[in-house]
């Protein structure tokens, strides 16, 4: 294994960093509607524990770091993580996932901290149906976050959608449709198992040859190469199209042979796998003072034991952690 390079030859660049495991809404598909038992606040990780896993993290070839939830605009003085981390020297690219409920009043601080890319996720124009799948009444402000994004300066602006069939789907037209005139990244997502929801129905997914044939409704997807850094979306976008889309294919057509990255969850444990349950606890060696030697012999362990794959394409996989714990 070479110096961020897996047992499957895989360059290792990218770490995302759940701050919290709380959230203000509660989407069904990550979490019970009471929610579930938050982290106390001695069991996450502080943000000196967070920054010294990044600094080691970048010895061993991290250069792009993206801070995910539950929902990371919860946390308080969250705006000086960022700094911290986009302050850090060997990092490139610092990007930020959230719900966007409360975006729009700290966008400039964000913005003033280092933050450039933020991912908003948003799984219907409906604002009824929003209330349906959220179980909250933030409509507004999330498509308000949209719009201070894009006025801040935030480049790229993403809009991530997850596809769930008989929910959202008869919508992909009218998202896909959102980057003919606008220069926002609109995402599409494949509907996982992952999260509190033990009767995940396999049904409910929207393959990705399915997503591509409807958007192909709006014009024709013209390919468009992909970055060093760039996560698991197939990015194409229309003909004359101020922005693009992206089709993200975790069910199937998943993308493991070229992922990339490792996660660290809130509660410190590294997880090389989305799908899998298996971890390597950080936060004891960083609360015992490990060095920086130390933390990055802890995250070579977990880049080692990156599976080839996952098994949803073989066989039922559930994770037992939801997501908003997993981040992300």
């Amino acid at each position: 294994m070479g110096l961020n390079t897996d047992r499957f030859d895989r360059k290792i660049n990218y770490l995302r960093v759940s701050v919290t495991d709380r959230c203000n809404q509660r989407c069904f598909y990550c979490m019970p509607k009471n929610g579930v038992t938050p982290f106390s606040h001695s069991q996450i990780l502080s943000y000196e524990e967070i920054v010294r896993v990044v600094e080691a993290a970048v010895s061993l070839g991290i250069v792009k770091v993206r801070l995910t939830g539950g929902e990371p605009l919860v946390r308080k003085n969250i705006c000086s993580l960022v700094s911290q981390i986009a302050k850090t020297p060997g990092i490139e690219d610092v990007g930020l996932t959230t719900n966007g409920v409360l975006f729009k009043e700290k966008a400039r601080e964000l913005y003033e901290a280092g933050l450039r890319r933020v991912n908003i996720s948003l799984d219907t124009l409906n604002p009824f149906k929003f209330m349906r799948i959220t179980r909250a009444n933030h409509f507004h402000k999330v498509v308000d976050a949209i719009s201070a994004a894009r006025d801040m300066g935030f480049d790229p602006v993403k809009i991530n959608m997850v596809v769930i069939r008989g929910v959202n789907d008869d919508e992909l037209e009218e998202f896909a449709r959102m980057s003919l005139d606008h220069p926002f990244h609109v995402r599409f997502i494949e509907y996982m198992p992952v999260g509190v929801e033990s009767r995940w129905d396999l049904e409910k997914t929207v393959p990705s040859p399915e997503i591509m044939a409807r958007l192909e409704k709006v014009g024709r997807l013209i390919p468009v190469a992909g970055g060093r850094l760039d996560g698991p979306s197939e990015r194409f976008r229309f003909e004359g199209a101020k922005g693009e889309v992206g089709v993200i294919s975790a069910v199937s057509n998943h993308f493991c042979r070229t992922c990339n990255r490792l996660r660290l969850t809130a509660d410190g444990k590294l997880r090389p796998c989305l799908l899998s349950d298996r971890e390597v606890d950080i936060k004891e060696a960083l609360r015992e003072g490990a060095g920086r030697q130390e933390l990055m012999g802890i995250i070579a362990e977990a880049i080692d034991l990156k599976p080839d794959g996952h098994r949803l394409d073989r066989e039922t996989v559930h994770c037992r952690k939801s997501m908003s714990r997993i981040g992300g």
